[in-house]
């Protein structure tokens, strides 16, 4: 008490209340910004009983007794939204105008004139006729769900992606419902060349990242190749060096487009790679291109072995193509196919063809008429062990 009868006035305390935002006070009775809990200028050092500077308050420390007050958290609706996939250019297919000259026919004028003879004379032409509208007929049978045909080798040079051609072509001729071509081997594939595609754009990896379940198959083909002859590509790159096609996009995009197409013929890579096994492994058939020769004959015995120790049987779900590259092949066609065929898969031979041996687009009024009868003939067989059988994993 003064001689007056009054209090003395206070001496400021660091620990007053003031207006602080609660950001500023740190959990756990912290400041914000460091320290031991002392009465601190913001961002400067501790000061305890200092003068408090107008407009800027002490950082108050939090009672032992009470809750620290979370800090303040942006909403979520403020966050940034991530920037959009930029959608990729159209690029012209490399080496689709690189053909010059007239295409040749796969059969040669005098082997052409001598049939049309035989045709005209006798009853040949009648017993072709029915025998391929038989065949037609398994090309034509109803799914359920959409099947899903791996077509792949163990080497380069084997013609696989000359078949995959061959049977796209033959698929969207003869069946009703939507076909698709997917290109799982971006190591600088040649089916759009094969196919008569002259530009590209979206890929399989650009479609892995857009599918929606929720999508129709309008919304579906407009990031699609369209085909001249009928059916859509779905490409594994533009053509560049680098492009790969994972395991995770492939089983991404073989899932999601699954219900919208009949059947899918893949141009996949060649054994033993990692996407070819996974492709093995979920598809409803498969199809083992291997050349004419005694060394692609024994490569694929040792291929066959291997899928036969599997402990899913594949087998009966697989198709060896025998494709004869030259006019004169070396080895005895005739005991090949029926050495394969004891392993329980299916054997085709197609024979040389110089429309394929050229390159280029597969035109199917140039193929000769061995090669046309060969294609109808592993389409069906093909699609009929897709059907017959359930897929070894995954699909069904």
């Amino acid at each position: 008490m003064t001689a007056t009868g009054r209090r003395p006035p206070r001496p400021p305390s660091p620990y007053r209340r003031s207006p602080r935002h609660p950001a500023y006070a740190a959990p756990g009775g912290q400041a914000a910004h460091g320290g031991d809990g002392r009465g601190q200028w913001p961002g400067g050092a501790g000061q305890e009983g200092a003068a408090q500077e107008p407009g800027r308050p002490y950082a108050q420390p939090q009672a032992a007794h009470t809750h620290a007050q979370p800090a303040y958290a942006h909403p979520a609706h403020a966050q940034p939204h991530p920037a959009r996939r930029a959608a990729p250019e159209t690029v012209p297919v490399l080496g689709a105008d690189a053909a010059v000259g007239r295409s040749r026919h796969g059969d040669p004028l005098m082997r052409r004139t001598l049939r049309s003879l035989r045709g005209a004379l006798g009853s040949s032409a009648a017993k072709a006729v029915a025998s391929e509208t038989g065949l037609a007929t398994q090309v034509q049978q109803p799914v359920t769900t959409g099947r899903h045909i791996v077509v792949t080798s163990i080497r380069g040079g084997s013609g696989k992606t000359t078949v995959t051609a061959l049977l796209s072509r033959t698929y969207n001729h003869f069946r009703h419902d939507p076909v698709l071509t997917l290109e799982a081997d971006a190591a600088l594939g040649t089916l759009p060349v094969r196919l008569g595609v002259e530009s590209l754009r979206w890929t399989c990896g650009d479609l892995a990242q857009i599918v929606r379940p929720s999508m129709q198959l309008t919304d579906i083909t407009g990031y699609l190749v369209p085909l001249p002859d009928g059916g859509w590509l779905l490409p594994g790159s533009q053509g560049r060096i680098g492009a790969q096609v994972d395991v995770a996009t492939y089983r991404t995009v073989m899932v999601a487009l699954r219900r919208y197409f009949g059947v899918t013929v893949v141009d996949c890579e060649t054994l033993p790679g990692e996407v070819a096994r996974t492709a093995l492994d979920t598809a409803h058939a498969r199809v083992l291109t291997t050349p004419a020769t005694a060394e692609g004959l024994v490569s694929t015995h040792a291929v066959l072995d291997w899928l036969a120790s599997l402990p899913v049987p594949v087998l009966p779900r697989t198709v060896v193509v025998l494709t004869v590259q030259s006019p004169h092949p070396a080895v005895d066609l005739a005991k090949a196919t029926a050495k394969l065929a004891a392993t329980g898969a299916g054997v085709v031979v197609l024979p040389y063809d110089r429309h394929l041996a050229s390159g280029g687009a597969v035109r199917t009024d140039l193929l000769g008429e061995g090669t046309r009868q060969a294609t109808v003939r592993l389409a069906a067989e093909v699609l009929q062990r897709a059907v017959a059988l359930p897929a070894a994993g995954g699909a069904r």
